[in-house]
């Protein structure tokens, strides 16, 4: 803008302006005075439509890089979905990873008793095939101890045969 010129369609008339305020700006012919209610003091004040064309102006400046952000971040956006997709497939993985660690414990588990149980059996088997070896010992030193005392009744009752075959007897007298 030039003052006391036309620079794009807009005339300042510097001849009213003072230190410490604006120059009154006149465009197509209207008074700005108007129109400047409530605008800062610093900014010249303009029609409707300047005010339409500049606004033009700066969407058709802003609008293509807005749009181009727009398009990014529905790109961003589905990339973000499908990363998030992504990350609950491998939470999924980490879940199976921990339920089979998981089942691979319960089978160390399973090997563990199921070992003892072996062990156990194997003890049972021992201790039945000790069992058994001490039934027939015991069978067979019962069995000895009754033939000693057969042996033994009938050792006394030989001795008692003999005893009385010793004993004096009377002659018969005929």
């Amino acid at each position: 803008m030039e003052e006391g010129g036309q620079s794009d369609g807009l005339v300042v008339d510097s001849s009213t302006s003072s230190p410490g305020h604006n120059a009154a700006a006149v465009v197509a012919g209207e008074s700005i005075e108007a129109v400047d209610e409530g605008l800062p003091d610093d900014l010249p004040s303009l029609d409707s439509s300047t005010v339409e064309q500049l606004s033009e102006g700066l969407i058709s400046h802003y609008l293509p890089n807005l749009q181009n952000s727009k398009v990014a971040l529905q790109e961003l956006t589905q990339n973000q979905v499908v990363l998030l997709d992504t990350l609950e497939q491998e939470i999924s993985k980490f879940r199976e990873c921990n339920s089979i660690l998981d089942i691979n414990v319960l089978f160390s588990e399973a090997k563990y008793y199921h070992n003892k149980l072996v062990n156990i059996r194997k003890d049972m088997i021992l201790l039945h095939e000790k069992s058994s070896k001490l039934k027939k010992r015991a069978l067979k030193l019962q069995q000895k101890k009754q033939e000693e005392n057969l042996k033994q009744e009938q050792q006394r009752e030989r001795e008692l045969e003999r005893e009385k075959q010793l004993t004096a007897q009377p002659a018969k007298r005929t």
